[in-house]
């Protein structure tokens, strides 16, 4: 299966802890492309596990979203984001910035994603938090699209996420490949017989 999307675009990564969102973006996107909530909570506390450096650390993730998406550089949200409200502000981050909200959704049974915890020394939670991410994604499936997410990927086994491709396409705006040369007119105001003299003298056809 072949994930595609434009190269502007906001991706944001919909799945609970042990779904295998990092390890995901890791294969599929560059380093500076992905923004990892654990991450950005270890820069302002010291440990990715700290819950209570969460907010700060979203605010400093939204930061940097913002700065990447206003420079036109593709951007992947690598966070659990299962609720509705903690998706809200990217899709408004999307907006903004008139780039494309993409969702991939890592759907996957909830004893997979348990046992992946199980594994990680660093994920010592207990297991209500996975049984209520899964919950949380199951409720809001229905409603990406309503939300405003312009292309919507559903991936429901470890099967089918290991054999993903991800593509991207070039924006219509986008014509680096055409190199000239070219002429460039800009607005007449009304003077179609130096614009048809004008074409003439270039080789072209007036019409």
């Amino acid at each position: 299966m072949k994930l595609t999307f434009p190269e502007l675009s906001l991706i944001v990564l919909i799945g609970a802890s042990g779904a295998g969102k990092s390890t995901f973006a890791r294969k599929h996107f560059k380093p500076t492309e992905i923004l990892s909530s654990d991450y950005f909570r270890g820069l302002v506390s010291d440990d990715e596990n700290d819950q209570t450096a969460t907010k700060d650390a979203f605010d400093v993730l939204h930061y940097i979203a913002a700065k990447r998406l206003a420079a036109g550089k593709l951007t992947v949200i690598d966070a659990t984001n299962v609720q509705p409200e903690s998706r809200k502000p990217l899709l408004n981050l999307a907006k903004q910035f008139y780039c494309f909200a993409v969702a991939i959704v890592f759907n996957l049974p909830e004893s997979v994603c348990q046992e992946r915890n199980k594994q990680r020394p660093n994920r010592q939670f207990g297991s209500h938090v996975v049984r209520n991410h899964t919950h949380s994604l199951k409720r809001s499936l229905r409603n990406l699209k309503r939300e405003g997410f312009r292309f919507i990927y559903k991936l429901s086994s470890v099967e089918e996420i290991e054999t993903i491709e991800v593509a991207t396409q070039p924006m219509w705006t986008n014509r680096k490949d055409e190199h000239g040369p070219f002429d460039i007119i800009g607005d007449v105001h009304g003077c179609c017989d130096e614009l048809e003299k004008l074409l003439l003298d270039f080789g072209q056809t007036a019409k």
